[in-house]
């Protein structure tokens, strides 16, 4: 179990990053041939980008969004793209083998958004929580002073 950090701390972003979210929803629960790739083959890109940590992604954690989902913190929007299509790596022949089974029908979706987020452009909050999300990107910092609400930490990116 990851350490609890006790207090109120937030993400210290001092640099451009990208938060990606992706995730799918199974529509046919009985036809496990056609979904199963697709849940299978997130958790080989993370073992493959977990081993080479110079590929770009930052930190990942599951999540349920409508359905299974990651939430991925990736350095830059070139890593992100880089990965996914490079044919060397994962994702681009998990990514055509899926296409060609969704002309099948609609038995799986796949969904996914990506946001550049910086300094001054996002903010979080962990009070007792381990370090995780942006800060587990980036790094934790003790939230005290002008940086007590979101707007504060909004304005004053970095400030101690």
């Amino acid at each position: 179990m990851a350490r609890v950090q006790s207090g109120r701390y937030a993400a210290e972003i001092d640099r451009e990053l990208v938060v990606f979210l992706i995730g799918m929803r199974v529509n046919r629960v009985w036809k496990l041939h056609r979904w199963l790739p697709a849940f299978t083959a997130m958790p080989r890109m993370l073992r493959e980008l977990f081993a080479h940590p110079e590929k770009g992604l930052l930190a990942a954690r599951f999540a349920w969004i409508g359905g299974p989902a990651l939430v991925q913190y990736w350095r830059s929007f070139d890593d992100l793209e880089r990965f996914a299509r490079s044919a060397d790596d994962p994702h681009l022949p998990a990514w055509r083998a899926f296409n060609r089974r969704a002309q099948r029908g609609p038995d799986v979706g796949i969904w996914h958004e990506s946001y550049v987020v910086g300094p001054g452009t996002a903010e979080s909050v962990y009070v007792n929580m381990p370090v995780v999300g942006l800060a587990a990107a980036t790094s934790s910092a003790q939230v005290q002073g002008r940086r007590g609400g979101a707007r504060d930490r909004l304005a004053a990116p970095g400030a101690p």
